[in-house]
């Protein structure tokens, strides 16, 4: 362990003295100059807008969906395994040449309703077409995620319980089995996360400017802004992360 941080910590902490030395000494200009340039808290608005929005599409259709193979059918477990791990042998370049192509085909739809669909997922202030590419991406991880709580749970002797306790299914799935797999979904929101706010190519290729575009567009201009520039990216994520473990936490001591 020792050397694995070693081996994470030394570059970091290199990068972060490069950032800020100078030949008179400490200077953080590189970090002031990167937190008053111009795009800075939109394009990190727009990351965190597309993060939390994955987060919230894929758990709503991952976990009915997992839940009610393991109930109603778990013949169908390793069917739907082998879908939610499609996206692994895919290629990132080659799923956004897909969704490009797509996009390509409005100016043939405009007398149609899809043109306008079409022209709507494109926006610019919020582009649904990055939750649609994320999505998919982050299926694998956040299916093993939620795989791993849902095989630590009996998850039908607590809907059986619930059920006879007068409860219906949804308030069986969400009052009993949803709180069981509070720690499998925080993780799979923070794997979601992690991703959306690291991804680069469908943001670049398809032409949108979220935090790491901006980032590589914006930390170009010296040396030392361009390190500062990736600095303060890992710091955002982490804070995210602990922040996020640190509600789950919290959740999981008042229950």
């Amino acid at each position: 362990m020792l050397i694995g941080g070693l081996y994470f910590l030394v570059p970091l902490a290199a990068s972060a003295y490069f950032s800020v030395d100078s030949r008179k000494g400490i200077d953080f200009h590189a970090y002031t100059q990167l937190l008053q340039a111009p795009g800075f808290l939109p394009a990190l608005q727009l990351s965190l807008e597309l993060a939390v929005t994955s987060v919230v599409v894929l758990l709503l259709l991952l976990v009915p969906a997992m839940i009610a193979v393991r109930l109603g059918a778990p013949k169908l477990q390793p069917v739907m395994e082998f879908m939610c791990s499609l996206p692994l042998v895919v290629p990132v370049v080659a799923l956004t040449t897909g969704i490009s192509n797509v996009l390509g085909w409005a100016p043939k739809l405009r007398a149609t309703p899809f043109y306008q669909t079409l022209m709507a997922i494109q926006d610019q202030n919020f582009p649904i077409v990055l939750v649609l590419a994320y999505v998919p991406m982050a299926l694998p991880f956040a299916y093993r995620a939620i795989d791993g709580g849902l095989r630590s749970v009996d998850v039908r002797t607590l809907v059986e319980a619930a059920r006879s306790c007068g409860a219906g299914w949804p308030r069986a799935v969400v009052s009993v089995v949803l709180p069981n797999l509070r720690s499998s979904l925080l993780n799979a929101s923070v794997i979601t996360v992690a991703m959306v706010l690291g991804e680069f190519t469908t943001a670049a290729i398809l032409g949108f400017a979220p935090f790491s575009v901006w980032i590589s567009s914006n930390g170009k201009s010296d040396g030392q802004m361009s390190v500062a520039v990736s600095i303060l990216s890992l710091l955002i994520v982490w804070i995210l992360l602990l922040l996020m473990n640190a509600v789950g936490r919290q959740r999981r001591a008042r229950s």
